[in-house]
């Protein structure tokens, strides 16, 4: 049968994306695991493997098309002489759709289509209400609020053809709906309508919501410039950066670090490094303060925290996020448990994941979570700058350049590489006290390094 491929949500957040190309042809044979496509999302560039085995009849969405919505199709998976126009058209928004599996937190970052997250929008579409307690079970028995079973492709088929899976009996293991029960239910033709219950007669004689308030005029430019199109990190990354200094009461503490020692033991350690193999590291100052603000959040578990309406919640591992520029975007891939590696591991971790993020090859669970961030311009010469909250984190470190100041030591005048610190926390989690001693005892860990090999 013929089946839509339908635009993936690759992430918690994507709504829409960009098909940057294809990697099959009309045409080509297709097996479950083949990588059919890339697609630009709002954290990265992923590639998209196939979850069932067809030929790829027909291609809906050109390379490079920008603004493709979550669960459009792109393309038709056929079987052997079958025509790709036999493909169901799409269910219109107010078909009624099967419940969606919820999806786990933190998982193997699958990136297959009907393993991906699903957003919001697309979940009330996919989630229809649970019927109320006067309505009887369905026709095969399943219980009104009973969770439905069915294979990632059975489910696909009853979207695109608009069948409530609550309606289907399954056949496979433990009741798990299958193609064939789709099939077998498409064949006998669609099933008498309900009527509708109180609550959605209710809900559909209530009033139209207000229209939204008109956004501002696009301002008028006359100067001669060149547009260039917003990709869809660019969207996200401004929507979310807005959000987090329109939402998160921030506020500041400044602090200089004397990195003299820290910068000697870099060097000694650097020195011990082999010259090549797998065993071999060059530290970066980055890699030792990532290890610093490891080992002073394990000691500060109420700074590695969110904020969410019920509960502060603090989080039981050190992830740290470090913010990594790339030709679409800022990213942040994050070194886990960072507390418990050492710098070498740090360090050729890092690299590797600033390596992939500036191509667009991480994965979702490379990116996606972490407890507190780090974003480093010291290479760029920059001597102080304050960051704005990842959110839903509640604080982040602006690191800036090291450089020899004039200092006054035990009353007199001299010179000492110093590092300005800049953090910036969530006022809602984050005292101003708090804040400080984290600070303080930040700034002891870096200018005492040695204590990092303890």
């Amino acid at each position: 049968m013929a089946t839509n491929i339908l635009m993936p949500a690759l992430s918690p957040t994507m709504t829409e994306g960009t098909l940057a190309r294809w990697l099959k042809k009309e045409g080509d044979q297709v097996k479950a695991g083949d990588v059919l496509a890339e697609i630009e999302t709002d954290k990265a560039t992923m590639e998209v493997e196939a979850v069932d085995e067809g030929i790829l009849g027909k291609i809906l969405v050109a390379d490079g098309t920008a603004g493709v919505k979550v669960n459009d199709p792109i393309a038709v998976l056929v079987e052997p002489g079958e025509s790709a126009e036999a493909a169901p058209k799409p269910a219109p928004a107010s078909a009624a759709a099967p419940k969606a599996e919820p999806a786990g937190i933190g998982g193997a970052g699958n990136t297959r289509q009907a393993e991906a997250p699903v957003p919001k929008a697309e979940q009330a579409a996919l989630n229809p209400q649970p019927l109320p307690p006067a309505e009887k079970p369905a026709a095969n028995g399943h219980a009104p609020n009973e969770r439905i079973f069915a294979s990632p492709l059975a489910r696909r088929m009853a979207l695109q053809a608009g069948l409530d899976l609550g309606r289907v009996t399954g056949s496979g293991p433990n009741g798990r709906v299958v193609k064939a029960d789709i099939e077998a239910a498409l064949a006998k033709g669609p099933a008498p309508a309900a009527a509708p219950a109180p609550a959605a007669a209710a809900q559909a004689a209530a009033p139209a919501p207000a229209a939204p308030k008109p956004t501002a005029p696009a301002p008028v430019v006359t100067a001669p410039h060149t547009p260039v199109p917003n990709s869809t990190i660019r969207k996200v990354i401004a929507r979310r950066l807005s959000e987090s200094k329109q939402t998160i009461p921030h506020f500041y503490v400044t602090m200089d670090f004397h990195i003299d020692a820290l910068l000697q033991l870099r060097a000694d350690l650097n020195a011990k490094s082999p010259k090549d193999g797998p065993a071999s590291f060059k530290l970066s100052v980055n890699d030792l303060v990532i290890k610093a603000v490891a080992a002073t959040l394990r000691r500060f578990p109420n700074v590695n925290a969110m904020w969410t309406e019920e509960a502060i919640l603090q989080f039981q591992d050190v992830d740290i996020s470090v913010a990594v520029s790339t030709p679409t975007g800022l990213i942040t891939p994050i070194i886990r448990k960072a507390d418990q590696k050492g710098l070498s591991t740090i360090s050729n971790e890092m690299k590797d994941l600033a390596a992939r993020a500036r191509t667009g090859k991480l994965k979702p669970e490379e990116f996606q979570g972490g407890g507190f961030s780090i974003s480093n311009m010291g290479m760029y010469g920059v001597r102080e700058f304050s960051a704005i909250i990842n959110p839903p984190q509640a604080g982040i470190l602006a690191v800036a350049a090291g450089e020899p100041r004039p200092v006054v030591k035990d009353g007199q005048l001299g010179i000492a590489t110093l590092m300005t610190c800049t953090l910036s926390v969530d006022h809602r989690v984050i005292d101003g006290a708090l804040a400080a001693e984290f600070m303080q005892a930040l700034k002891g860990v870096v200018e005492d390094p040695l204590s990092l090999m303890l």
